[in-house]
């Protein structure tokens, strides 16, 4: 049965098969913003218009880039796929675009930066996106309006009155250039629709000023099996929630949706000097857990900077990300969500007869787990493979029990909830193991048909 026929997804896209399995990907943030080194939505949140913004582009140059580089921390640290910002909102093209000379090969850096990007992550094996904003601030026809930089400057506004149609036909000719001259694209990430916003002197853009239903038939038209995400305002495609997290799992008239949760390392997607807002890198193993376990993908966001280099303070966070990963990465692989109920402060994931319990704080000696009694063949710690003991029982509520093999007593279980009949109980290690979060993997027993 293919992915498609399972979860929430439109017929004509391509299936999500391999995106469901590969559950991590990295989005790259990298464009002019990245010089000026405090936000990516610089351009707009400072009112900078195009002629003070072009001093990033006449100083662009990224001489450290090594797409090698960056998909080999990719591949070691455990992403499977990978978005690049083709072009954000400030409207410069990071790849030989012939429709506009705002481009990288005409900066002093002179490459085709997409191109070596697709090129060395597709020798890593992983899968290649491509973000494209769908606005454009440095393009004359693109209509002003409360997001636009130069949404307070009455000269511009009068003398660049807007034609959403030449604008289309251009932002579609892009798309179609990096559709046909880079191979196949396995993910386009679109960012982004606003129809409800409205500032009283102008309003936002939806699926009309995008041209979003022919856009998206030259889209499946040029790359049939190409996988879409749902911001061209059509109601389809991959989730993206951006920088939280949902509480539950997430279906749509009873069926599971695709959805992958957008997460920085700090508070800016662009490469951002100053901010110290930095996430742990056990919150961030932590995140993937979380969302893994709710049916979703996890496409953890880094900015490099101004040189191309992926700084420190990410390669850090990186690092151990990668140490976890692979120990761990049985438990987050062509896994979702789990039936049976986690206890406290930890998550369950599952693939098959494999459950894995992730466990955030690590309890002392003993866990009881409801709902799992008589379905363990058999429970390891998944980092080193070591064995964890364990009782079973149809009823261990209001039982006594004494296990010498594992030097515990059990006396007087109390199971409150609706699985009081079925229990499991760990009994583990005194000091935590040695990785940031554990994982302990439960082999089920075959179900009888």
């Amino acid at each position: 049965m293919k992915c498609k026929d399972i979860y929430e997804w439109p017929e004509n896209y391509g299936d999500p098969d391999w995106f469901v399995h590969d559950r991590f990907g990295l989005f790259i943030h990298f464009g002019l913003f990245s010089a000026a080194a405090r936000h990516e939505w610089v351009m707009t949140l400072e009112q900078i218009g195009k002629e003070s913004y072009r001093k990033y582009f006449d100083n662009f140059n990224p001489d450290l880039f090594d797409a090698g580089k960056w998909a080999k921390m990719a591949k070691e640290a455990g992403f499977k796929y990978a978005v690049l910002t083709a072009k954000h909102h400030e409207g410069f093209a990071l790849w030989d675009t012939q429709l506009s000379d705002y481009k990288i090969t005409n900066t002093k850096f002179g490459r085709d930066l997409v191109k070596e990007y697709i090129d060395a992550f597709r020798a890593e094996g992983l899968k290649v996106g491509i973000y494209f904003s769908l606005l454009d601030w440095y393009h004359p026809d693109f209509l002003v309006d409360g997001y636009h930089p130069e949404r307070n400057n009455k000269e511009y506004i009068e003398s660049h009155p807007g034609d959403m149609e030449s604008y289309r036909k251009f932002m579609h000719g892009q798309v179609r250039e990096l559709l046909t001259n880079y191979g196949t694209i396995d993910y386009l990430w679109f960012d982004f629709s606003y129809p409800q916003r409205d500032w009283g002197d102008s309003v936002g853009k939806g699926k009309d000023d995008w041209g979003s239903e022919e856009l998206e038939k030259m889209i499946l038209s040029l790359q049939p099996d190409i996988i879409i995400n749902d911001r061209l305002g059509l109601g389809r495609g991959v989730g993206t929630p951006e920088q939280y997290q949902r509480s539950s799992k997430a279906d749509k008239d009873g069926k599971p949706i695709v959805w992958e949760a957008c997460q920085t390392l700090n508070n800016s997607w662009g490469y951002d000097r100053d901010n110290l807002n930095w996430k742990s890198p056990e919150m961030v193993i932590k995140l993937l857990i979380d969302t893994v376990s709710k049916g979703g993908n996890m496409l953890l966001n880094i900015g490099p900077n101004g040189r191309g280099e992926i700084d420190k303070r990410t390669m850090r966070i990186m690092d151990e990300v990668r140490e976890w990963m692979r120990l761990n990465k049985e438990s987050i692989y062509g896994c979702g969500p789990s039936e049976y109920e986690a206890p406290a402060d930890a998550r369950f994931t599952q693939r098959g007869n494999h459950l894995y319990l992730h466990l955030f704080s690590w309890p002392y000696r003993s866990l009881l787990i409801n709902g799992l009694g008589g379905e363990v063949e058999y429970a390891q710690l998944l980092n080193d493979h070591s064995e964890i003991k364990y009782i079973q029982d149809e009823g261990l509520s209001g039982k006594r029990k004494s296990h010498k093999d594992l030097n515990l007593e059990v006396t007087e279980i109390h199971i409150k909830d609706k699985f009081e009949d079925k229990a499991l109980l760990l009994t583990l290690p005194v000091q935590k193991p040695d990785v940031t979060v554990p994982v302990i993997e439960f082999i089920l027993k075959e179900q009888e048909d």
